[in-house]
């Protein structure tokens, strides 16, 4: 099928023919779907399968006698692609549950599916906060990062240090929709306004006349609703016409530690966004980076990797604590029940519309004098508690709740 690619099973184990019984077709298989080779293949792609396989061997899924294997698939950022690859893993490969799925359009037609076949969606990629809202399933779990915590964390931020007028550069699908309502509420409600906005097509190449839109509406700050290489090119062809030299500043609503490599700190320096997750935090990120980056062709996680190594940890314990991985609605309610906690985003919850909640944080990039080594890039500013992280429950909209 087109655009599936196989990859090498993982962490298999012979275990008590009891034990592997247990599991459907005896084989608990986790299919990680994303960008492979394209846009955000750097923030996800091979190295959500390389988080995915770290989790497993860490678990100790093989000495538990739990055979597991990984499969992984490039859905081109096109719903109908990822829809026939998960239909077809589900009806054919018996694959139990799907992982990560950057491009919140895939994300939404995948959910459906996943719900409809009563299997297990973890989404790591993907940001549209109506993932956890009108479209929120017994099957899924959010959870990184969303729409909401982004524009809670950057916007209320950006706001409050004087960034009271906005531009919206958005993406022109349900990500950048998403991410530009939810921001555009923060800026609002914080006492700011919204002075107009511009939707580029998915990829872009090229920005000069959403740029010259942006920088001819005189906002303070030029909101980024983009993701990856449209980040990457937005900034860069910004740089080119001088927008920030003179005197607007661009906000990245969502950006990544592969966006500011790719970028470099002297264009980079001074963005301010919001991040799940960052390697230098302490020994644990770091002995986790260096060991990923060894098998990602050097390249250094992301904050999705993080939350694929964190989702897939937490599926295993609900797997090996209902000794079952049949009934999708059964594992991520196991799931939503049993705390949260792994080396990676620590302790949480998984909440009832299926939001994983932990703390947040609000990042910038740092000067080039700054830097101890080549990714070495961030300065902390600021921890967002949990609790303040993402969207309320109560005001989520999402069906599945009781009142």
């Amino acid at each position: 099928m087109k655009g599936l690619v196989r990859l090498t099973a993982l962490a298999v184990a012979l275990g008590c023919g009891g034990a592997q019984a247990q599991y459907s077709d005896g084989t608990i298989k986790i299919g990680v779907m994303n960008d492979m080779s394209g846009l955000y293949a750097d923030l996800t792609g091979p190295g959500s399968v390389v988080a995915a396989k770290m989790a497993v061997e860490d678990f100790g899924a093989a000495a538990k006698g739990m055979k597991v294997e990984i499969v992984g698939a490039d859905h081109q950022n096109k719903p109908d692609v990822g829809s026939n690859i998960v239909r077809t893993w589900i009806d054919v490969d018996k694959v139990d549950v799907i992982v990560d799925v950057p491009t919140s359009s895939v994300a939404l037609a995948v959910n459906e599916i996943v719900k409809e076949k009563n299997k297990v969606f973890l989404v790591s990629g993907a940001a549209a906060s109506d993932l956890t809202g009108p479209k929120c399933s017994p099957n899924t779990i959010h959870w990184t990062y969303d729409t909401w915590s982004l524009a809670n964390g950057t916007g209320k931020a950006i706001v409050k240090t004087g960034g009271d007028t906005w531009f919206f550069l958005t993406a022109d699908y349900a990500f950048g929709h998403a991410l530009e309502r939810d921001t555009a509420a923060v800026v609002e409600k914080s006492g700011g306004k919204v002075l107009g906005k511009v939707r580029h097509p998915f990829p872009g190449s090229d920005f000069s006349s959403f740029l010259l839109q942006a920088q001819s509406s005189k906002a303070k700050i030029i909101g980024l609703a983009n993701a990856g290489g449209d980040t990457i090119n937005s900034i860069k062809q910004a740089a080119e016409f001088g927008i920030v030299k003179g005197g607007q500043k661009l906000a990245g609503l969502l950006v990544f530690i592969s966006d500011v490599k790719a970028l470099g700190l002297p264009i980079a320096q001074g963005l301010i966004f919001t991040e799940a997750w960052y390697w230098v935090l302490n020994d644990t990120n770091r002995e986790f980076a260096k060991k990923f980056a060894a098998q990602n062709k050097g390249i250094y996680p992301s904050m999705i990797h993080a939350g694929v190594y964190s989702a897939v940890t937490h599926y295993l314990k609900a797997v090996e604590a209902l000794k079952s991985d049949a009934d999708g609605k059964a594992v991520v309610a196991k799931m939503k029940e049993t705390p949260t906690d792994d080396r990676l985003l620590g302790k949480g919850t998984v909440r009832a519309d299926g939001r994983k909640i932990h703390d947040m944080y609000l990042f910038e990039v740092k000067k080039p004098e700054e830097s101890k080594g080549p990714w070495d890039l961030y300065n902390l500013r600021a921890t967002i508690p949990a609790n303040e992280a993402f969207r309320p429950l109560s005001e989520g909209g999402c069906p599945i709740v009781k009142s």
